[in-house]
């Protein structure tokens, strides 16, 4: 009975994630010529510090967990709310040992906007191990550039919003020493995401 309601536990908040991510593109609007671009360059990883709503946050301080790290911001139609709850689903179909040893760092490319309690506000649809980050436009820039995330402002006038951000949709996979050992592409399933977490945590998981 237990492993039952457990189970329906699973499926009614993956549901609120997949209404979130339908809802988010009707009133976003998915049609709006959003483009989803390549990686800058060759991704090498490394530390970085940005700014969350409880304060900064480190990346050597997730240190023993896997960190997937994705690029992206709160008002994007649809690639960020499809990659989110794919990776979402991933996360609650990890064992419970699995789960608590693994971070998903959403960094916003749109500073202008995204403040880091509209981050917050935002990533609590998808998943409580999603942590929203964001920083300077230098700092941003900066990031980026350690994990090849590209991204350019795209002016809208005939959207409400006034500009889209068109931006590369990977995620990175780094595993608990710091490292940066995969990265996966647009839209990768959520049995793709979590094969990649526990093969960066390891045995020991």
């Amino acid at each position: 009975m237990v492993l039952i309601i457990g189970r329906l536990s699973i499926l009614a908040v993956a549901a609120l994630s997949i209404g979130f991510l339908f809802h988010w593109m009707r009133t976003q609007g998915p049609s709006s010529g959003q483009v989803t671009l390549e990686l800058s360059a060759p991704p090498v990883g490394g530390d970085f510090t940005l700014d969350s709503a409880s304060g900064p946050v480190r990346l050597s301080d997730l240190r023993g967990q896997v960190v997937l790290v994705y690029f992206g911001y709160t008002s994007c139609p649809d690639i960020c709310p499809t990659n989110l709850v794919y990776i979402a689903n991933a996360l609650r179909s990890l064992q419970p040992a699995e789960s608590a040893r693994t971070r998903v760092l959403f960094v916003s490319v749109d500073p202008e906007r995204d403040d880091p309690e509209r981050l917050a506000g935002y990533v609590a649809y998808f998943h409580p191990n999603i942590l929203g980050l964001t920083g300077t436009p230098e700092q941003l820039a900066e990031v980026a550039g350690r994990y090849g995330a590209a991204y350019r402002r795209v002016d809208d006038s005939g959207s409400a919003m006034g500009y889209l951000v068109d931006h590369s949709a990977f995620t990175s996979v780094v595993d608990p020493s710091g490292r940066l050992v995969q990265t996966l592409g647009h839209a990768s399933p959520p049995e793709t995401i979590q094969a990649a977490i526990r093969k960066a945590l390891g045995p020991e998981s």
